[in-house]
């Protein structure tokens, strides 16, 4: 039973991280520093509830909400915001599901593989979700997305750490976004292939 919810609970933080990196891999660390759910220390992965580390995540949330606010619509239409910024924290995803798994005495190279399916799944739905929403607002609108975006992964973190049960509805509801947005795809070509 601790493996199944250890699992899940490396499933969550990274399908968290994936729809936005930044908050959860904090909130990861503020937990860890102080035993809640989950607890680096005695593993490899110790420095993830670091001050010093939790202090550059900071830093670097603020910088990306910044850029994210005077960056062009046509880079944040793309998601190419969102694609450079898991770059920089999908390994960090990893490194969380690892230390998940590694803190309850499991392999870490099973946090490594379900936090790698798990990222993107959750990258790929918020880039979809996100793209979407943000062609109906306007711009100083859309200018806020990502910080609804980083509440949500905050929010789909905790309860994965705190209740790993949840990963599951975290899980579960990405994926019902992700193949509800194949099925609009698919039919708007299919619209298109008719009129012609």
């Amino acid at each position: 039973m601790d493996f199944t919810l250890d699992l899940l609970q490396a499933a969550g933080i990274a399908a968290a991280i994936g729809i936005r990196p930044l908050l959860p891999v904090a909130l990861t660390g503020g937990l860890a520093s102080a035993d809640a759910g989950v607890d680096f220390d005695g593993t490899d992965y110790a420095f993830l509830e670091e001050p010093w580390f939790l202090a550059v995540v900071a830093v670097v949330v603020i910088a990306l909400w910044l850029a994210t606010r005077r960056a062009r619509p046509e880079v944040l239409e793309r998601g190419w915001a969102a694609y450079a910024t898991a770059a920089v924290a999908g390994p960090l995803a990893l490194r969380a599901g690892a230390g998940s798994m590694a803190d309850g005495g499991h392999a870490a190279w099973i946090g490594i593989a379900v936090g790698l399916l798990c990222v993107s799944i959750g990258l790929a739905a918020s880039v979809s979700l996100f793209a979407r929403v943000r062609r109906r607002l306007d711009p100083e609108a859309a200018s806020y997305l990502p910080l609804y975006g980083e509440g949500a992964a905050f929010v789909a973190c905790g309860l994965s750490i705190l209740f790993p049960p949840l990963a599951l509805l975290v899980l579960g509801g990405l994926l019902w976004l992700l193949l509800g947005s194949r099925r609009r795809e698919g039919e708007k070509y299919a619209g298109l292939r008719i009129l012609r």
